[in-house]
């Protein structure tokens, strides 16, 4: 990193309707740095993102790029000038392979006599994930055969392949365990070297003190503050990104721990995960520790009855269950958020009000069959009052929610069919600190209130901080069980990765 300046934005204030998205908020980027940017979801990132892509255009303030003031009219003038993005929402094409994902919109490059040579894109292909290190993933691949890890880093090779001069990487690392982290930590570092500058977007501190130069906050589409990273705690941080102490980040409450509410034995799917036995009971927190592609989502969509299992059982309090599809769930007492909030979560053309009641549309109507706002309203609202929820209106697109919001929606969409038993797959993957640390206090008050709840998480800080037991899971099957008490990071990876000392 030098003292160039690459990119300066000075004054930039955007206003929506009734909302001042942006008020005066400054960033400089330098050359060849890994420049951190964060904040609480609705702080305003996103939103300075798309001014300087060219997406949005601010009411005022200048943006300077390579010493030159610009005004993108959109993406494609960005990336002309030498600015990519890699978007937290995996933006792939999933029934295209991923060779033609990366080079989608770039076909001439490989036009040979008015014929597209396929045999040089894949080849190319090939060899820029081999350059980044990501020499697992095949170029002839469709993207809707890969883990959402793997589509992640597909999207990261996408961004390096335009040669760009300043890259804004947006939660790259939401999707993905510790090794495919330290693998993006080698690829940002290289870049660096290069010169190449990073806006290295996200949630989860402990990163950008390893892999950030400077960090910059906004809160409340204000700027606070820019620091270099040698230069601040992990407390001060948090205490600018929410502008108050944040004490407790895993608010773990007391829970009675009682009966055995789920218990499944023995269940298998070939190829996928094999001989899963485990029980959770009421008021406890069972979390589920492994790498991305263990298989961990994979058994708790077997047991939701997404997707199939070949043999074993599953009982809800004592009782066999059949579960052919996730309506057999619902009616046996199971909930589920799933870990890709885009794709299997939230609809985000759809209201607030129509994301939450979803699975429950039955007993909204009652007997008549009959559809009506208010009713619906008056099943919504104390849920949404009660987990905090917060829009200017439940008839408020879905897409107009932060991320922490959304998943509080998803959240209650599963609560209001009082489940006995809810299933989280990374419940605050991409969401901010404050956001956490209000989902963590609703995870451990509806344990304290009797529910039982399994928790998948690739953040160890969380699994330890919110489970009762812990099951590690590698390569689809339970591999090591413990309570919470005396385990460590350390011990749980080492049974992720088969390392563990005999």
């Amino acid at each position: 990193m030098n003292d160039e300046i690459l990119l300066k934005l000075d004054g930039i204030t955007k206003v929506f309707p009734g909302t001042k998205a942006l008020d005066n908020v400054q960033l400089e980027i330098r050359k060849g740095e890994v420049h951190a940017l964060i904040g609480e979801n609705g702080a305003g990132k996103s939103t300075l993102m798309k001014i300087i892509l060219g997406i949005y255009h601010a009411e005022s303030g200048i943006v300077t790029f390579k010493g030159k003031q610009v005004h993108f009219n959109g993406p494609i003038d960005a990336l002309k000038s030498g600015i990519s993005m890699i978007h937290q929402e995996i933006s792939l094409v999933p029934m295209m392979d991923v060779a033609e994902n990366i080079w989608l919109g770039r076909e001439n490059t490989f036009i040979k006599h008015g014929i597209l040579d396929l045999h040089t894109r894949y080849k190319k292909t090939d060899e820029l994930l081999k350059g980044l290190g990501i020499d697992h993933i095949n170029p002839h691949a469709t993207v809707d055969s890969l883990s959402v890890a793997n589509m992640q880093l597909v999207e990261i090779a996408r961004a390096v392949s335009y040669n760009s001069d300043l890259i804004i990487m947006d939660e790259p690392t939401s999707a993905l365990t510790s090794v495919e982290v330290e693998l993006l930590y080698k690829i940002i570092r290289g870049l660096s070297a290069q010169g190449v500058s990073i806006i290295f977007i996200s949630h989860r501190l402990e990163e950008i003190f390893k892999i950030c130069d400077r960090v910059t906050v906004f809160r409340d589409g204000c700027y606070i503050i820019t620091k270099n990273c040698n230069d601040i705690t992990q407390d001060d941080l948090i205490t600018y990104i929410v502008g108050r102490q944040l004490t407790n980040l895993f608010p773990k409450l007391p829970a009675e721990i009682k009966d055995v509410v789920l218990e499944v034995k023995n269940l298998c799917c070939p190829g996928v995960f094999s001989d899963v036995s485990f029980n959770v009971r009421a008021g406890e927190i069972l979390g589920f520790s492994g790498l991305v592609g263990a298989g961990r989502t994979e058994i708790m969509s077997a047991i939701f009855g997404i997707n199939r299992y070949t043999s074993g059982e599953i009982y809800v309090e004592g009782k066999k269950v059949d579960i052919h599809c996730p309506l057999d769930a619902v009616k046996a007492g199971l909930g589920m958020v799933t870990e890709d909030r885009l794709r299997e979560g939230a609809i985000h053309g759809l209201s607030v009000l129509d994301n939450a009641i979803l699975p429950s549309i039955d007993e909204v109507c009652g007997r008549s069959g009959v559809y009506t706002p208010n009713k619906a309203l008056s099943f919504f609202i104390p849920i949404k009052d009660r987990i905090k929820i917060k829009c200017n209106s439940p008839m408020e697109a879905m897409g107009e929610l932060s991320g922490g919001n959304q998943q509080k929606v998803i959240i209650a969409r599963w609560l209001l069919t009082n489940p006995k038993i809810l299933i989280l797959d990374e419940p605050t993957r991409g969401i901010d600190v404050g956001s956490k640390s209000e989902i963590h206090r609703l995870i451990s008050e509806l344990a304290q209130q009797g529910m039982a709840i399994i928790m998948i998480s690739s953040e160890l800080p969380e699994i330890l901080g919110m489970s009762d037991r812990i099951e590690v899971v590698r390569g689809g099957k339970i591999v090591y069980e413990c309570t919470c008490k005396g385990a460590t990071q350390e011990l749980l990876m080492q049974h992720a990765f088969g390392t563990q000392s005999k």
